[in-house]
C-alpha cells in the first residue's frame, strides 16, 4: 500500500448522491433508501406481468420487471422462439418475490399457460397465424408447444407435398393456423399445410389461367400411386393417369418414373374450378402402331407376351404399345368351351399368327392353333371307318356319350351303340366322365366335325348266338329282377333279358308271379332286329293241359271204318302244338288200319 492511502478511511456518513449532484443538502442514507424503494415496482406474487428481456444464453434468459433484482428463467421455456433476444418484451409469472437467496423467481411458461386457452380459441376464430414450437413425433403426426399447449399436427398437415422424413421437422418453430379445438378434452389441432395452400391458392389460379390444352411443360414427379403419378407443375399439380404413363401397358408406375424426377409432360385437359390437370407422359413419344413394319401382314409369325387375360382370350404385346388378341377359340382345334387360362398365363412367351391386321382401327387378332395341323384336314386317314381307337369321356346326354380322341377330335358313342345286351337308361350307369373307353369308327361328318362311334361293335353281335338258341317255343328258367306297370323283366342268363306281361305272370295256383322268382318261361316271340325276347310262364303249364285234354278228346271219338277216310274239319284253325300231336296220333291209327 502506498504512503499517500494507507492512513485514509472513508466517511461512514459521507452521502455520494450529494456529491455526485453537487447538492449539500443533508439527507440521511435511510431517507435516500426509502425514495429508492418508492421508484421500484410493488411486485404480487402469482400474478403475470410484463418484463423485458436482458440478456439470453444457453442455459438462462435474464429478465427486469422493474423490481429491485432481476429475474432469472430457464432458456429451454423459449425453445418455441429461437429468435428471442435482449429488449424483448416477454410474459412472465411471478412465481415469488424472493427466495432463500434473495432471487425474484420467475416462469414464462406459467405466463404462457395462463391465458393460452383463450389465445387458442381467439385464433381458431380470428384465424390467426400463429407460432409454435414442435417437440417430437407421435402417432400420425407431431406434438406442438402453442402458447404452452400441446397442440396436434397431423402428418398430412405439415406440407402440401407428402412427408417422408417427420424427424427433420422435431426442434423447429413454425407457424401455424388453428384448424379444430375440442373444448371438452381440451384438444388443439394445428395446420402449417393450410398457410401453404393460402399462398399457393393464388398461384395455382394464375398458372392455371395460363394453361393449354397440348402445352408442354416441365414438372417433379412428387407422389407415386398406383393408379398415376402426381407431377408439381411449379405450384400447382398435375396427374398423369397410368394408362397415360407408357403405349405400352403399366403394372407399376414406379416402373417407369421415380419420386423428385423431373420430367416433360402435356397438358391433356384441366379443370379451371375443381383445379384438376390431367398431364400425358406417352403422348410425347410417337405411337408404336405408326412404327409397326410396313411389311408385316395376315399369315406372319409373331412372338410376344402375354400382359393380360381374361376368359375369352389372351392379349399379347408383341412390341411396347402394339397388341393382339387370341380368342380362346384360336387356341386349339377342340370345340370344347373352355377358359383361355387353361391355356395361357401372364407373362407367357408365345408364338402365334397374325389373323387380322388393321392398322386403322390399331387392332389385330392372333391364333395358335393355327401353328399346328387340323386334325380334320386328314380326318378319313388317321380315323377311317371301321377303325379301333381309345378315347376319352367329356360329358354325357340323355343319347349318349361325347368322347375326345385326340386335342380337336370329338365323337358321339349314341347310347345304343354301348352294348348289345344291357338296357342302358342314361349313360353315367355305363361309364364316367374322364374315363377311358374303346371305340370303332362308324361314320364320319367332316362338315360338322363329328365323328359316329360305337363301343358294342368292338365285340360279335351275341344276338346271332341267341337265335338259336331262344326258339319260339322253347322253356328256360328265368329270374324276375324288375316288376314295371307294363310287366316284369326277366334275366334268362347273363347279359340277356326278356319280357313278359301280367297275363303270361300268372301261376299255375292262379296267383301273380313276384319280383325275385326263379319260375320256367316259355319263349313266345323272339326279334333279333329289336333285340326282344317276349316269354311266358303261364304258357308253361296250360299248353300241357290243352294237349292232355285234346288227347283225351281223340280217344273217346268213334273209330272209322278202314275204307272210310275221316275228314279233318278247319285243320288250319289249329295254332297249337297239342292239336299238331293229335292229328299226327290220328294219321298214326289210320295206317294201322289200313
Amino acid at each position: 500500500m502506498s504512503e499517500l492511502t494507507k492512513n485514509v478511511k472513508p466517511l461512514d456518513d459521507f452521502n455520494w448522491d450529494e456529491f455526485e449532484k453537487g447538492t449539500t443538502a443533508n439527507v440521511s442514507k435511510e431517507e435516500l433508501d426509502k425514495a429508492y424503494d418508492e421508484t421500484l415496482n410493488k411486485v404480487s406474487e402469482h400474478q403475470v406481468v410484463d418484463g423485458t428481456v436482458i440478456s439470453v444464453d444457453k442455459k438462462e434468459v435474464v429478465v427486469n420487471i422493474g423490481y429491485k433484482s432481476d429475474g432469472i428463467i430457464p432458456a429451454s421455456e423459449f425453445r418455441y422462439n429461437p429468435e428471442l433476444k435482449a429488449g424483448d418484451v416477454v410474459e412472465v409469472y411471478v412465481e415469488s418475490a424472493e427466495d432463500k437467496k434473495g432471487q425474484l423467481i420467475l416462469s414464462h411458461k406459467k405466463a404462457r399457460m395462463s391465458k393460452s386457452w383463450d389465445r387458442v380459441n381467439e385464433a381458431l376464430e380470428s384465424q390467426a397465424v400463429i407460432q409454435g414450437y414442435i417437440k417430437c413425433r407421435t402417432k400420425g403426426g407431431m406434438i406442438v408447444d402453442v402458447f404452452g399447449i400441446e397442440a396436434f399436427l397431423p402428418g398430412s398437415q405439415i406440407d402440401v407435398h407428402p412427408i417422408r422424413d417427420y424427424d427433420q421437422f422435431v426442434g423447429k418453430t413454425m407457424e401455424f393456423k388453428v384448424v379444430k379445438i375440442n373444448q371438452e378434452f381440451r384438444n388443439v389441432v394445428v395446420s402449417h399445410k393450410a398457410l401453404i395452400e393460402q399462398e399457393l391458392e393464388a398461384q395455382k389460379q394464375e398458372i392455371i389461367s395460363k394453361l393449354e390444352k397440348g402445352q408442354i411443360l416441365e414438372g417433379t414427379v412428387k407422389n407415386i400411386t398406383s393408379y398415376g403419378v402426381f407431377v408439381d407443375l411449379g405450384g400447382v399439380d398435375g396427374l398423369i393417369h397410368i394408362t397415360d404413363l407408357s403405349w405400352g401397358r403399366v403394372d407399376d408406375p414406379k416402373k417407369v418414373v421415380e419420386l423428385d424426377q423431373k420430367i416433360n409432360v402435356v397438358i391433356l385437359d384441366f379443370d379451371e374450378e375443381k383445379k384438376r390437370i390431367a398431364l400425358g407422359l406417352k403422348q410425347l413419344t410417337p405411337h408404336p402402331w405408326d412404327a409397326l413394319s410396313a411389311d408385316l401382314k395376315v399369315g406372319d409369325h409373331v412372338t410376344g407376351k402375354v400382359v393380360v387375360i381374361a376368359d375369352y382370350g389372351a392379349f399379347v404385346e408383341i412390341q411396347p404399345g402394339v397388341e393382339g388378341l387370341i380368342h380362346v377359340s384360336e387356341m386349339s382345334w377342340s370345340q370344347h368351351l373352355r377358359s383361355a387360362q387353361e391355356f395361357l398365363k401372364v407373362g407367357d412367351e408365345v408364338e402365334a399368327v397374325i389373323l387380322t391386321l388393321d392398322r386403322d382401327e390399331r387392332k389385330m387378332s392372333l391364333g395358335i392353333k393355327q401353328l399346328k395341323e387340323d386334325p380334320w384336314e386328314t380326318i378319313e386317314v388317321k380315323y377311317p371307318v371301321g377303325s379301333k381307337h381309345t378315347a376319352k369321356v367329356r360329358n354325357f346326354t340323355n343319347f349318349g356319350v361325347f368322347v375326345e380322341l385326340e386335342e380337336g377330335v370329338d365323337g358321339l358313342i349314341h347310347i345304343s351303340d354301348l352294348s348289345w345286351t344291357k338296357k342302358v337308361k342314361h349313360p353315367s350307369e355305363f361309364t364316367q366322365v374322364g374315363a377311358e373307353i374303346d371305340v370303332v369308327v362308324l361314320d364320319i361328318d367332316k362338315e360338322n366335325r363329328r365323328l359316329s362311334l360305337g363301343h358294342k361293335q368292338l365285340e360279335d353281335n351275341p344276338w346271332d348266338v341267341f337265335e338259336g338258341q331262344y326258339t319260339v317255343g322253347s322253356i328256360h328258367t328265368g329270374k324276375i329282377t324288375e316288376m314295371l306297370e307294363k310287366g316284369a323283366v326277366v334275366q334268362l342268363a347273363e347279359n340277356v333279358e326278356g319280357f313278359a306281361t301280367p297275363k303270361h305272370l300268372v301261376k299255375e295256383d292262379g296267383t301273380q308271379a313276384q319280383q325275385g322268382e326263379e319260375l320256367p318261361f316259355k319263349v313266345i316271340e323272339f326279334n333279333k332286329d329289336s333285340k326282344r325276347i317276349i316269354l311266358s310262364h303261364s304258357r308253361t303249364f296250360e299248353d300241357a293241359q290243352r294237349e292232355e285234354k285234346k288227347a283225351a278228346r281223340a280217344a273217346k271219338a268213334p273209330r272209322a271204318k278202314k275204307d272210310e277216310t275221316p275228314k279233318i274239319e278247319n285243320v288250319a284253325a289249329s295254332t297249337t302244338l297239342g292239336d299238331l300231336d293229335v292229328l299226327a296220333q290220328l294219321k298214326a291209327q289210320m295206317e294201322k288200319g289200313e
